[in-house]
């Protein structure tokens, strides 16, 4: 419940406390005095959209603060658990509008974005108009309020799923389809590809051991002559034999020189092992250069088709290897491809199931509710002076989609044998106004701890229907709380509490004021609303005798 209201600094209010109270709350006042500024403010505070400038000339900046009696179970305190705000009996709201278009919101003195107020704002009230702005009057929301109104929030949470998961199949079922169209389209390339590859299979590393094969075969005959030569001189007719021949020589003496060659014979023996394996190595060296001439052409044949390959795949030599396997990969999704679209487009007729199950479930829950509705309306209409108005919940066959198969559409006939037709195009002002509050009563019906607001809602009806009216927001109000700004004394001599809009000039600055009216000048105030400017005797009577009725 909206226990009070404070603005300062907003428009043309400079400091407003408005204390409300259950049950039914009016809000009267001329035209122009300022009730639709005390809504917008209203709105400011609860994240709606509205105007853009609503700080008062001259002041700084405008700020109003909203507070609500908030019980244990209220849906708010999810919304308040879920951004990390402490819970209290008491929820208060404040926003602060600068004078440079700057917005900060408070909730329980925590800052907190646009988005959390306008979640919590969905739990606490409820604003409605002639011109409706919550999709009464539109037919794109009638089927989300059906939905609502019949509780079929999770047959359409189930149709959602089952939507997602069919868009998702077909999607996987399309990709595959292209991926394979196009794999088809360079088939005949790929297993080319692939058997060329597959026939050469090059090596990482192989492309440079070849290129210095190659090198080494080519350059082999220049330098055999001198590697020939120099295995001569390190040989046994060269350097190793006249180094045996001194080792020899210099043993047989040692024994005689009182071991002053011991240390010569030592090295000497020495070199001989060095000597032995630089003869070792040469001797290897001349094994690799004695070459088939024949394999330097098979080299060079093996090293270019690498290299050929590889500048037709556009990669490395060393990267020829995996360039196969990717290719490989894709011939063997092509081949496998048929298994593979087989199984997903089973998968879709799955989903379609599913999605045809749930569509079927939640459009046979749809009807249901619909005939609810219709007998809610009916029921509803008649206290209204409307009982030969027909009210209708159309529904008709969609394009499939997230939430079913259903459009749904409400329509009215005001009089017997009349067309039925749209709600905003068939009703006239009067009419339109009471199916607008019996529809509103139907589907808020078990919306507990909501204020509702009802913005003009008696517009364009008076006498015994302005009265209904009055005596319906009576009845709505009891163990709630409605607060209704109103034009007709009928619909405010019903109120439990009143309060009237007055706007003023003071020091040519025009303010706005909003007053709560003792039983005296309740009296006064629908006098006025009875008679005008000049307020009769015969006036005041007749505001008695509403206020007794």
């Amino acid at each position: 419940m909206l226990r009070s209201l404070d603005i300062r600094d907003m428009l043309i209010i400079d400091r407003l406390e408005l204390e409300l109270q259950p049950g039914l709350n009016a809000l009267t006042g001329e035209t122009g005095a300022g009730k639709s500024i005390l809504l917008d403010a209203l709105g400011f505070v609860l994240g709606w959209r509205g105007r853009a400038e609503l700080v008062r000339e001259g002041a700084e900046q405008g700020e109003v603060v909203a507070e609500f009696d908030l019980p244990p179970d209220h849906a708010a305190n999810e919304i308040l658990d879920e951004a990390g705000i402490p819970r209290d009996d008491v929820l208060i709201l404040r926003r602060v509008n600068s004078r440079d278009g700057r917005k900060t919101a408070f909730v329980n003195d925590r800052r907190v974005s646009g988005e959390v107020l306008r979640q919590l704002s969905d739990t606490l009230v409820e604003l409605h108009g002639q011109q409706d702005d919550r999709g009464l009057l539109n037919p794109r929301g009638h089927r989300q309020l059906l939905d609502a109104f019949g509780g079929l929030e999770d047959l359409v949470a189930r149709t959602r799923a089952a939507w997602r998961d069919l868009a998702g199949a077909r999607s996987a079922l399309q990709e595959a389809e292209a991926r394979v169209s196009s794999l088809r389209g360079e088939e005949d390339f790929l297993r080319h590809a692939v058997e060329e590859l597959d026939r050469l299979s090059p090596e990482p590393g192989e492309d440079e051991a070849l290129d210095q094969r190659r090198r080494m075969m080519q350059g082999a005959e220049k330098i055999r002559e001198d590697i020939v030569r120099a295995h001569s001189a390190i040989g046994s007719e060269g350097a190793e034999g006249l180094m045996r021949d001194a080792s020899r020589w210099l043993e047989s003496a040692a024994g005689k020189a009182g071991g002053a060659l011991d240390a010569a014979v030592d090295a000497l023996n020495r070199a001989m092992v060095e000597l032995a394996e630089a003869e070792d190595g040469v001797a290897r060296a001349l094994d690799a250069l004695d070459f088939d001439p024949m394999e330097l052409e098979r080299v060079e044949e093996r090293l270019f088709a690498i290299r050929a390959l590889a500048r037709k795949h556009d990669v490395m030599p060393d990267d020829l290897a995996g360039a196969a396997d990717a290719l490989r990969e894709r011939l063997q999704a092509l081949d496998s491809s048929s298994d593979d679209l087989r199984a997903l487009r089973h998968a879709v007729g799955e989903a379609e199931e599913l999605y045809d199950e749930a569509t079927d479930a939640l459009g046979a829950a749809r009807a249901e509710a619909a005939e609810q509705l219709d007998a809610a309306m009916s029921a509803e209409l008649a206290p209204l002076k409307m009982e030969r108005a027909v009210f209708s919940t159309e529904i008709t066959e969609a394009e499939d989609g997230p939430e079913g198969r259903d459009a749904v559409t409400f329509t009215v006939a005001t009089n017997p044998g009349a067309p039925s037709g749209p709600l905003n195009k068939i009703a006239s002002g009067g009419e339109l106004s009471r199916f607008l509050l019996a529809l509103k009563v139907c589907l808020t019906a078990d919306a507990d701890g909501l204020t509702m607001i009802f913005d003009e809602i008696d517009r364009g009806v008076g006498g015994a229907t302005a009265d209904a009216v009055g005596r319906r927001l009576e009845q709505l109000a009891e163990g709630a709380q409605v607060l209704v700004v109103t034009h007709s004394p009928q619909v405010a001599a019903r109120a439990a509490f009143h309060a009237r809009v007055e706007k003023s000039v003071v020091d040519d600055v025009t303010l706005s004021r909003v007053t709560g009216l003792s039983d005296g000048e309740r009296v006064d105030e629908i006098a006025r609303m009875l008679s005008g400017d000049r307020v009769t005797e015969e006036a005041r009577a007749a505001a008695r005798a509403l206020l007794d009725g």
